[in-house]
């Protein structure tokens, strides 16, 4: 009998609850898997006595990504990481759309400013978003028009001064049309497309807790859809094994889908609008830990 650690987080005011983990610990454990959902910073683990480890909810990582960071490595050595430690390195840093640009993924333009960067030249033209490139959950994200330079500039001020890169995004206002979809594929294959509302709304502070998925509800991808989802997951560096992958999309000012994320750590996996998912995602599980 395998023995299968679904990877989450403590509790916490500032952490949403992961209510697929019960769903697949039940489900694992009723096709006889030995299931267990573990807290990453769990001092008393015992990581090597699992067979696989899969990374699920650790919705409280980009508060401690140097700490998280160095638990994959640990992790990855004990057992097999789903997804793999490296996978992980490269994906918790949202710089990977600058990687996916340069090897021609459509990708939402994107401008970087590191702690000590100057913020001159915030858009003077358009609305747009700040938000940093370590963050889960629209956590100090925030959408501004141009005459809302000066509160852009000390949302930027702050991010630095917790050690935070900021992003800069143009708003794009295909998101007020057609949402944003998100395309979940698990053991390599598309498991279920979802669409969703607008997170940021003008005005909300960027340190005010959002409502990560507005509107969800079941999504057929179009085949524009997945030609870009999946040329984006063919460029991952070092053409990885993914367990598990979640590509977010919106559509340009073009009309044609762009990459908004590309979530390979710990993407939401909306079980409850998709119940027919889960024994899919059992099945790719229970292969990865006969795998290694």
């Amino acid at each position: 009998m395998p023995r299968i650690a679904l990877v989450t987080c403590r509790p916490g005011p500032e952490v949403a609850v992961d209510r697929d983990l019960p769903v697949l610990v039940r489900a694992l454990r009723d096709a006889g898997v030995e299931a267990d959902s573990v807290a990453w910073d769990d001092e008393q683990a015992d990581w090597g006595g699992f067979d696989l480890a899969v990374i699920r909810s650790t919705w409280d990582y980009s508060w401690r990504a140097a700490q998280f960071l160095a638990w994959a490595q640990r992790c990855g050595k004990a057992t097999r990481l789903a997804n793999p430690a490296e996978v992980v390195r490269w994906n918790v840093d949202k710089r990977y759309l600058g990687d996916l640009a340069e090897v021609g993924v459509p990708v939402v333009p994107t401008r970087y400013l590191a702690p000590g960067d100057d913020v001159a030249g915030l858009p003077v033209d358009h609305e747009y978003v700040i938000k940093p490139t370590s963050g889960a959950g629209a956590r100090f994200a925030a959408r501004y028009r141009p005459d809302e330079h000066d509160t852009a500039v000390r949302q930027v001020a702050r991010m630095h001064a917790e050690g935070f890169t900021a992003m800069v995004q143009p708003y794009v206002q295909g998101i007020d049309v057609s949402g944003e979809r998100a395309l979940q594929f698990y053991g390599g294959r598309l498991l279920h497309a979802s669409r969703k509302g607008a997170i940021l709304t003008p005005g909300t502070p960027y340190d005010e807790r959002k409502i990560a998925h507005p509107g969800l509800e079941p999504w057929t991808p179009t085949p524009a859809e997945l030609d870009v989802a999946e040329c984006a997951l063919a460029a991952v560096p070092n053409a990885p094994e993914l367990l598990y992958a979640r590509v977010d999309l919106v559509d340009g000012e073009d009309g044609q889908p762009r990459v908004m994320e590309l979530e390979l750590v710990e993407p939401s996996l909306f079980l409850s609008l998709h119940p027919g998912s889960v024994p899919r995602v059992v099945e790719a599980i229970l292969a990865a830990a006969a795998d290694r």
